[in-house]
């Protein structure tokens, strides 16, 4: 069905004075008088010559319009002819809908991208990182990337990082390792997602730490895999309660260097027989070596795959912590008799990420900046750490240290919960700790407090709004508020 040109529905007004050019003005025009239905579908339109001549144009000025009207869906060539107003469906009302999307760890995260709070567990010192080296060494590998080679990149890392990270590991963490068994991941998650995919555990049992990581717990769950919570002490996991509470796990996720949130270190004895349970039962060991070398006091322990047993274990390290989270680069170690398996699955799931960062990393380890970096970073967080300890017993007990942070314990009954999620009012973010249990109900209440942001200017400042908050606690506890 056509319908006629009809001149006086469309009103032309060209402006040659105008900013706008003379094809977006005849374009303007034409949709307006389509959009409005002043123009019905069907209705054939001028040949260019013809609307050209009653304009005073250029064909060719036509023709454009008319074209950026056919990308629009507006208008269409019918050939022979002509160039027709396109069928359009009736413009319905829209609804309004409020979509509420959850967003991820939203129990766990105050949030995502925003500025480090005094306290907030997870964030290296902001003051301290190298950032001008950092923005030097990137724009050389943004260069050099450019003027490589276009081809599929080798999805287990680039392979002189692969080197220079096994080379690191041999010196920091006494593993022996071959550079293939080296798969470069986006940081410890990935890592973990990768391990689970690569060792199909799926429907199987995993002993992971009680108190732990909670992101660790959920993160096997979410996996397919059963968490069997065994209790920690001070000598590390109490692999004796391990095997009572299920001998055939697939595997066991410990944080044997420094427990995680208690800073523990596995015991020799404990470390000896763990490995003998995964020998004796072909399970797994995967070691969260979530702070690598930045023990503060002393020499970090030899990690778990860097002795007798290493063959059932893979390790999963990251930069997160000693540089920064932002870099999103880690690694897992995989076990000899894996390394070809973990690389398949890198290959068809799980690709190294941003070769750019990977190359700019690299520099960073070869030109020895790593290492003098951890050897600053040390000094610091114990500077750190002691200003704070030394601060806070004016108005608060501290229980205990744990690797870069402080845990004061609350008393029974306290909802340490919706104290951290009241904490970021008064500019503080510590995290709680009760969530770190696989029960909270019966994990003891308390503040986990990082101290890599503590700078001397605002500890004090940060102190006395954690006091304002422990008191507001301790004063009318909040669950007994929302009771």
């Amino acid at each position: 069905m056509t319908a006629p040109w009809d001149p006086g529905r469309v009103a032309f007004a060209i402006d040659r004075t105008h900013s706008t050019p003379i094809t977006a003005q005849i374009t303007g025009t034409l949709r307006a008088a389509i959009v409005e239905g002043r123009l019905r579908p069907g209705t054939r339109l001028p040949s260019w010559l013809d609307l050209a001549a009653q304009l005073g144009v250029a064909r060719g000025t036509v023709k454009a319009a008319y074209e950026a009207l056919a990308d629009e869906f507006l208008v269409f060539s019918a050939g022979a002819a002509g160039t027709r107003v396109a069928e359009r469906a009736a413009p319905r009302p829209v609804e309004a809908k409020r979509i509420d999307i959850p967003r991820p760890l939203q129990d766990l995260e105050r949030g995502f991208s925003l500025r480090p709070l005094p306290f907030q567990m997870g964030v290296p010192a902001q003051d301290a990182f190298p950032a001008k080296l950092w923005a030097r060494l990137r724009t050389r590998a943004v260069r050099t990337n450019a003027m490589a080679p276009v081809g599929p990149p080798d999805p287990r890392g680039e392979p002189e990082l692969r080197e220079r990270i096994a080379a690191q590991l041999a010196i920091t963490r006494g593993i022996s390792c071959h550079p293939d068994q080296i798969i470069l991941t986006s940081g410890y998650k990935n890592g973990l997602c990768l391990t689970l995919l690569a060792l199909g555990v799926q429907g199987r049992a995993a002993w992971v730490e009680d108190p732990c990581y909670p992101v660790a717990r959920m993160g096997l769950t979410i996996g397919g895999v059963t968490p069997v919570p065994v209790p920690v002490d001070a000598k590390g996991l109490r692999v004796d309660m391990g095997v009572r509470l299920a001998p055939d796990a697939a595997l066991a996720l410990v944080t044997p260097g420094q427990q995680a949130p208690t800073g523990v270190t596995l015991s020799p004895e404990r470390r000896a027989a763990l490995l003998a349970w995964a020998a004796r039962e072909e399970a797994w060991i995967v070691e969260d070596d979530y702070l690598g070398e930045l023990q503060l006091d002393g020499r970090a322990a030899p990690a778990l795959a860097s002795g007798a047993g290493a063959e059932r274990v893979i390790h999963i390290g990251s930069f997160s912590k000693t540089l920064s989270p932002a870099l999103g680069l880690g690694f897992v170690v995989a076990p000899l008799a894996l390394a070809a398996r973990f690389g398949e699955v890198a290959g068809y799931l799980n690709p190294a990420p941003n070769v750019t960062t990977q190359l700019a990393l690299t520099d960073f380890l070869a030109g020895g900046h790593f290492l003098r970096h951890l050897r600053h970073m040390k000094s610091l967080y114990r500077e750190r750490r002691d200003a704070l300890h030394a601060r806070l017993d004016r108005d608060i007990r501290v229980d205990a240290f744990a690797g870069l942070a402080v845990i004061a314990h609350l008393p029974r009954g306290h909802d340490d919960v919706a104290l951290a999620k009241h904490a970021p009012e008064l500019g503080i973010a510590p995290a709680p700790l009760s969530i770190w249990n696989a029960d909270p109900a019966e994990g003891q209440p308390g503040l986990v407090l990082c101290v890599t942001n503590l700078r001397p200017q605002i500890l004090d400042k940060a102190c006395d709004a954690l006091a304002a908050l422990i008191d507001e606690g301790t004063a009318a506890p909040l669950s007994a508020r929302a009771a």
